[in-house]
């Protein structure tokens, strides 16, 4: 349970607070199929920027960095975690239920972890339109790769938790990995990639093609922006697998009226379009279908089969967050 005692939080007249809170692993180890909780957590950092994406010029000129920082004992675990959040913070969210859920799954415990979340930074990215612009793929790859001010704000966001102890960073966002290069370009630390994530548990678990003569496929269902991004196309392609994506076709008839679907709250609707989509994949001789896409998380309940054929990224992102925690806690 979240010890409200070790939770402290500084204030400045008409700023957003930074607020530094502790929490402890429950101790029996129950789990729930409940929404998303971070009551299991080991420690926990959360960052209130300002609208701009940058520490409020009051804070950052009156308190020395170490004010921000997490406390010491974050500071002395090898193993600390920084997650970078992404445009949704109920994805934040979710990855850590699942950082969560795979850490206690064979008995083990939760890595230490700092979280930035800070989603007004996205508020800049036409999103909605990234979102329909399958047809203007040159312009969204142009708001994608040229835009400087989300990239400089995430290479903050990245600082923050070096200087709050993480000794490896994560994204679960699959927008922002569209900027993963330039984030990480100077970092020393790990920088996972969710891509490379998937990419390497899907190597390992050694598939075979479903047709004759052809590489092994993999489906990648996302959102226009992720696929014009690319990076789930690379990681895989370097792999030596043959990537499959859905067509414009399906995009603007399936895939975005399914997201609408999801936001209007029409389940029932999200998820029959979720069905089609997946479909139309596997036809064409995927072994399986990477759903790059929050929206589209969940909707498939867990016992349709077709969800056996689906993979979400952010759990692999997970585990090699978890394999690497275990690893350096153990001295490896």
């Amino acid at each position: 349970m979240v010890d409200a005692g070790m939770t402290m939080s500084f204030h400045t007249q008409n700023r957003p607070p930074l607020l530094l809170g502790v929490a402890t692993k429950n101790r029996s180890h129950s789990r729930t199929k409940s929404s998303p909780s971070v009551a299991v957590v080991q420690v926990s950092s959360v960052l209130q920027t300002n609208e701009s994406g940058n520490l409020p010029e009051s804070k950052r000129s009156s308190m020395p960095l170490t004010r921000f920082q997490a406390p010491n004992y974050v500071l002395s675990q090898p193993n600390t975690v920084g997650i970078i959040g992404g445009v949704s913070v109920f994805s934040s969210l979710l990855f850590l239920e699942k950082l969560v859920w795979w850490s206690l799954k064979d008995g083990g415990e939760c890595p230490p972890f700092v979280v930035c979340s800070d989603p007004t930074l996205y508020k800049e990215l036409p999103i909605r339109s990234l979102f329909h612009s399958f047809t203007r793929s040159r312009a969204t790859a142009q708001i994608l790769s040229n835009n400087w001010p989300i990239i400089e704000s995430l290479c903050r966001k990245r600082a923050f938790l070096e200087h709050s102890g993480a000794r490896c960073i994560v994204m679960p966002c699959h927008l922002s990995h569209a900027w993963h290069d330039q984030i990480s370009e100077d970092c020393s630390l790990l920088f996972l990639h969710v891509g490379e994530c998937v990419a390497r548990e899907l190597r390992e678990a050694k598939l075979k093609p479903l047709e004759n003569g052809s590489n092994v496929r993999i489906g990648v269902l996302a959102a226009d922006a992720t696929l014009m991004a690319g990076f789930y196309q690379e990681k895989l392609q370097s792999q030596g697998f043959e990537v499959v994506v859905p067509d414009k076709e399906t995009m603007e008839h399936v895939v975005i009226p399914a997201v609408e679907a999801m936001k209007r709250r029409d389940m029932e609707g999200a998820r029959n379009l979720l069905r089609i989509a997946v479909q139309v994949l596997l036809v064409r001789a995927v072994n399986t279908v990477i759903i790059a896409s929050d929206e589209l998380q969940g909707v498939l309940p867990r016992d349709d089969p077709l969800l056996k054929k689906c993979i979400d990224p952010m759990d692999a992102l997970a585990r090699s967050t978890i394999k690497w925690a275990n690893a350096t806690g153990n001295g490896g």
